[in-house]
C-alpha cells in the first residue's frame, strides 16, 4: 500500500472524516464545516484513504476602494496532530490556495491564532484587532434614545444599507445571499433595524447567553450605522439591556475604527482587549490593483520595488493611478520606495495612514514626497467585521 499523500476535492466520505478530523483537531465540533458544505471549496490530503489534513475555502468578494475584490476566504484548516510537523499544512494551504485562484481569487484573507507562521507564507495584518466591554448602566448614561425608529428583524433594505456601508472601508464581505442566514442561524443572532422603514440607517445584530447566576451575556455581531445620530441610537437601545445584561460585550472588530464607544462617557471604565488579527496577502497583484476602487482625485505615477513571490527576488514596477483606476506593470526603472510582499498587503488594505507609520513598520523609500502619495491612493481605513 503505497505512503503517498494526495490533496483532492472531499466527496461525501472524505468530508466526514474531514469534519471528524477538525473536531479531534480542535478539540470541539465545527459547525461551519457542515454549514458552509454547500458554499466552500473543501480540499483533504489523504495518505491509504485516511483523511490527515483539510480546510475550507470561500470565494467570496471583499470590498477595496469601494470595489468588490474577488477573495479566497481560508476557514477551518486543521492537520492531524500525530502529523504535525511535515510541513503537510504549508502543501494543504498551497493547493487549496491555487483552486480559489483558478476560480478568480486575487487576495486571500484568514483569521488565525498562528500569525508567525502564515506571516511566512505571505500574509500580514493590516491593522490591529480589539473586542471591546462596558458596564451596561455606563453606556446607559452616556447615551439617551432620541425617538429614532426601531424594528426587530432582517430585511431586504438593511442589508443593502450594510452593503452600501461596508463599501465605504477596506475588507468587509460583500456578503453573499446566503451569508446573513449562515451567520443568524450559527450565532444565534437578535438583529433590529433603525430608522424609517423603507430607509434604514442603521443595523444591530447580538447573540444573548444565558449567565450562570443571574441575567445574560450580550455580545454584539453586527453594528453598522450611516451616521452619528444613528450612532447614538443603537448605543442607547443597548444600554436599555441593563435590568438583564449587566455588561455589553462588543466581539472583535465588531466596532469600526472610529471612538463610537468612546463618545459621552461619563467614566472611562470600558475593557478593551486584544484578539488576534485577520491577515491579508495578494495572490495576484496586477489584478488586485486593476479591481481594486482608487480615489477620482488621485493622479500620481510612482516606481516601485516589491518582493518576489520566491522571498528573495526583488521586481521593478510602476503603479499609475488615475481617474478612478489604477493599473501596475513591470518595469526595468528601480523604485523609490520599496515593498515587501507583507508590506505590500497592509498598504493595499489601508493599513498605513502615514508616511511615518509606514517608516515604523520597515518600508524603505528614497522619496519621502513618494511615500505620502502612494499611501494617500488607499484612502479607506481597514475593517473586517466578518468572522469565517
Amino acid at each position: 500500500m503505497s505512503d503517498a499523500i494526495q490533496i483532492v476535492q472531499a466527496d461525501d466520505e472524505l468530508w466526514q472524516q474531514y469534519d471528524a478530523l477538525a473536531t479531534r483537531s480542535y478539540g470541539h465540533p465545527v459547525g461551519d464545516i457542515s454549514r458552509l458544505r454547500p458554499h466552500a471549496d473543501i480540499r483533504v490530503a489523504v495518505r491509504n484513504g485516511r483523511v490527515i489534513a483539510g480546510g475550507l475555502g470561500l470565494l467570496v468578494p471583499q470590498f477595496f476602494g469601494g470595489a468588490p475584490v474577488p477573495s479566497a476566504l481560508l476557514s477551518a484548516g486543521c492537520v492531524a496532530p500525530e502529523e504535525r510537523g511535515a510541513r503537510l499544512s504549508v502543501d494543504v494551504l498551497a493547493e487549496r490556495l491555487r483552486h480559489l485562484r483558478e476560480q478568480g481569487a486575487v487576495i486571500s484573507t484568514l483569521w488565525t491564532t498562528s500569525g508567525g507562521y502564515v506571516r511566512r507564507l505571505g500574509w500580514e495584518a493590516p491593522v490591529p484587532v480589539f473586542a471591546w466591554s462596558i458596564a451596561t448602566d455606563d453606556l446607559k448614561r452616556a447615551f439617551t434614545r432620541s425617538g429614532l425608529p426601531v424594528e426587530y428583524g432582517r430585511t431586504a433594505e438593511v442589508d443593502e444599507l450594510q452593503r452600501r456601508l461596508a463599501r465605504q472601508w477596506n475588507g468587509p464581505v460583500k456578503r453573499p445571499a446566503w451569508w446573513p442566514a449562515w451567520i443568524d442561524e450559527k450565532q444565534q443572532l437578535t438583529t433590529y433595524r433603525f430608522g424609517p422603514g423603507q430607509s434604514p440607517t442603521g443595523l444591530l445584530s447580538f447573540a444573548m447567553k444565558r449567565s450562570e447566576r443571574h441575567g445574560m451575556q450580550l455580545t454584539v455581531h453586527d453594528f453598522w450605522a450611516a451616521d452619528a445620530d444613528t450612532v447614538g441610537e443603537m448605543m442607547a437601545f443597548l444600554a436599555g439591556h441593563h435590568t438583564r445584561a449587566a455588561v455589553i460585550h462588543f466581539r472583535r472588530s465588531a466596532l469600526p475604527p472610529y471612538p463610537a464607544l468612546l463618545h459621552n462617557l461619563h467614566r472611562y471604565r470600558l475593557t478593551a482587549e486584544a484578539w488576534h488579527p485577520w491577515m491579508l496577502r495578494i495572490l495576484d497583484l496586477e489584478e488586485a490593483v486593476r479591481l481594486r476602487g482608487w480615489p477620482a482625485d488621485v493622479d500620481i505615477a510612482v516606481h516601485l520595488d516589491i518582493e518576489g513571490e520566491d522571498g528573495e527576488t526583488w521586481d521593478q514596477y510602476l503603479l499609475e493611478v488615475k481617474d478612478g483606476a489604477a493599473q501596475i506593470t513591470k518595469t526595468h526603472t528601480a523604485g523609490v520606495v520599496r515593498l515587501t510582499r507583507r508590506q505590500l498587503a497592509v498598504w493595499y488594505a489601508g493599513g498605513y495612514r502615514t508616511a511615518a507609520a509606514a517608516r515604523l513598520a520597515g518600508v524603505d523609500t528614497s522619496s519621502e514626497d513618494a511615500l505620502k502619495r502612494l499611501i494617500r491612493t488607499t484612502e479607506h481605513e481597514p475593517w473586517l467585521p466578518e468572522h469565517f
